[in-house]
């Protein structure tokens, strides 16, 4: 029997795109639908952004890969970009989240092993999502994608999510901790948002006990929230930061940030990737901090993600099986009481392009440029499938 050419690893929906204009996708038909996931966050600047398409046009035509063996101009570029969009000192490019995350969980033990820890320990959160390489899926919060690749790496501390005094109880009783890493909002998990003012007492945790402070913003960077990164909601700086999904626009791009005494953990041979910074991925980031690292644009987005959020809530009030609408700036989820994976299938027969997270949230992660009309239209799609769900799921 001949297998199918690629791996078994997608429950894919039937349906392929051939076109991206703005907020929409077009199928094989020339059927349009309204993009709600962006690529699971990625097309932050939507479709076909003229700036990126000129940008990556530009450079396919100059220069692709040279390695890092050089000095790359335009890494350097969006290096110096992201320095100045996020507070931090420093900058090692990958090309995913996951690989950003990788060069974290790296410097979370170097800071240890200097510390004198044999076996430096990162604690990390509940329902947590942080990729899928062994180390990554190790740190996620969620049995399903570790399930199969026993052993797994050694060195978490889990600990539920938003909850300082286990944290305190944590430090307390374990010396062998040297970092913690976490989301500022939880996406996989199920768009779950930190307290208020719970980043600010974290970051006096670990400067009192030496802990490396490593936020995870793959999905909640690059303006997603209303601001650049979601940290800049509260008065805090991490010693590690790490993006991905929107920094691209679509092109595979990650970035570990450091700050202070993370920032010079990192020497030569330390660390390394072969495609990582390349230029054709960094021309394309920096039209993509150029853009929405603006006062203008994150005050759009925020604006939008209100009007939104506002949206549902008026829509949905009085259904008994919605929850609760949650999120921040464009990256919202709404929790149903049951099981609700079946909507993706009726909004995609719909128009419309949306994902179900932790069995029970209808996620939403439109393109940051989505305009109030295509948010309406966008609602009239999803909110009579939301209504109308109790009827085709069954009893709660």
């Amino acid at each position: 029997m001949t297998l199918p050419a690629l791996m078994n690893t997608y429950g894919r929906l039937p349906v392929s795109f051939v076109r991206g204009e703005g907020v929409r996708l077009f199928d094989e038909q020339g059927k349009a639908y309204i993009d709600g996931i962006s690529g699971i966050g990625v097309n932050a600047l939507g479709h076909a952004h003229p700036a990126v398409t000129e940008a990556i046009c530009k450079q396919a035509g100059e220069l692709l890969h040279t390695s890092n063996l050089y000095n790359v101009v335009r890494q350097q570029e969006l290096a110096e970009a992201l320095r100045d969009a996020s507070g931090m000192d420093n900058v090692f490019f990958a090309n995913s989240g996951a690989e950003g995350n990788e060069a974290a969980i790296k410097l979370a033990r170097m800071h240890g092993h200097k510390r004198g820890i044999e076996v430096p320990h990162v604690v990390v959160m509940e329902q947590a999502f942080h990729g899928r390489t062994l180390a990554t899926l190790t740190a996620s919060g969620n049995r399903k994608i570790q399930a199969g690749f026993e052993p797994l790496v050694r060195g978490f501390t889990r600990a539920p999510y938003g909850d300082l005094e286990a944290l305190e109880n944590i430090a307390k009783n374990n010396s062998s901790v040297a970092a913690v890493l976490l989301e500022p909002l939880q996406g996989e998990g199920g768009l779950n948002p930190l307290p208020a003012g719970f980043l600010g007492k974290l970051r006096e945790l670990c400067d009192r006990y030496d802990w490396l402070l490593m936020l995870d913003e793959v999905q909640t960077g690059n303006g997603r929230t209303g601001k650049y990164f979601c940290f800049q909601h509260e008065d805090v700086i991490p010693d590690v930061l790490v993006t991905a999904k929107g920094l691209g626009n679509g092109l595979p791009i990650g970035a570990c940030l450091a700050h202070g005494k993370a920032a010079s953990l990192f020497q030569p041979g330390a660390h390394g990737s072969t495609f990582g910074g390349n230029p054709l991925a960094c021309a394309a980031g920096l039209v993509v901090v150029n853009t929405l690292n603006t006062p203008e644009m994150l005050a759009q987005i925020a604006e939008t993600g209100d009007y939104l959020q506002n949206g549902l809530r008026e829509r949905l009030a009085g259904a008994e099986h919605v929850k609760e609408v949650r999120g921040r700036g464009l990256m919202i989820g709404v929790e149903l009481d049951r099981p609700c994976g079946g909507l993706v299938a009726q909004a995609l027969e719909k128009g419309l392009l949306m994902n179900v997270t932790s069995e029970r949230v209808v996620r939403l992660l439109p393109p940051l440029i989505i305009s109030r009309q295509d948010v309406d239209a966008l609602l009239d799609i999803l909110c009579p499938l939301i209504l109308q769900w109790p009827a085709h799921s069954g009893a709660a």
